[in-house]
């Protein structure tokens, strides 16, 4: 499989995922009103709508913002979808297609809701991380990628 191709199946699996996910829980649960649910000694479900970016920073209230977010998702995911389609590796082209499929599932929701749906929520004790959902992680997920693909001798990243 061309990594242009592997990056495309990433971007796909990523973006179903996400969005069976967050609509199985949301229309299909009552995790609305019985959340949180705890999943395991460290995670819960809860729902949170998040109006901003990642750790909720830059939270949207108005109609502006929420689609100036959703615009600078879909130029991002452009943007990186043509980084993708002249990638030499296929590390590097999942880690972009997580990347894209990340960024679409989380612009699906805020164009449809105004907001992205979060509902993982890790903890330990008192610490406890931001909640987040499968577009999130698969977001961190690609990031990771493009960093070991940076850090590869360039012999065998164009190998």
């Amino acid at each position: 499989m061309s990594p242009f191709r592997a990056g495309l199946l990433a971007a796909l699996v990523t973006l179903l995922l996400d969005q069976a996910t967050k609509l199985g829980l949301y229309f299909g649960t009552d995790l609305v009103m019985t959340g949180p649910w705890r999943v395991a000694p460290f995670a819960d479900l809860v729902v949170v709508w998040n109006r901003g970016i990642s750790y909720g920073l830059f939270q949207q209230e108005g109609g502006l913002g929420r689609w100036l977010l959703v615009a600078l998702s879909l130029v991002a995911s452009v943007g990186l979808s043509v980084w993708m389609s002249r990638a030499a590796t296929r590390l590097l082209a999942v880690a972009l297609g997580l990347i894209v499929g990340g960024a679409l599932g989380n612009a699906i929701d805020r164009a449809a809701y105004g907001a992205v749906f979060d509902f993982v929520h890790l903890h330990a004790g008192t610490w406890s991380w931001y909640v987040f959902n499968v577009a999130d992680a698969a977001i961190v997920a690609g990031v990771v990628g493009l960093i070991l693909d940076s850090l590869l001798p360039a012999s065998r990243r164009h190998s």
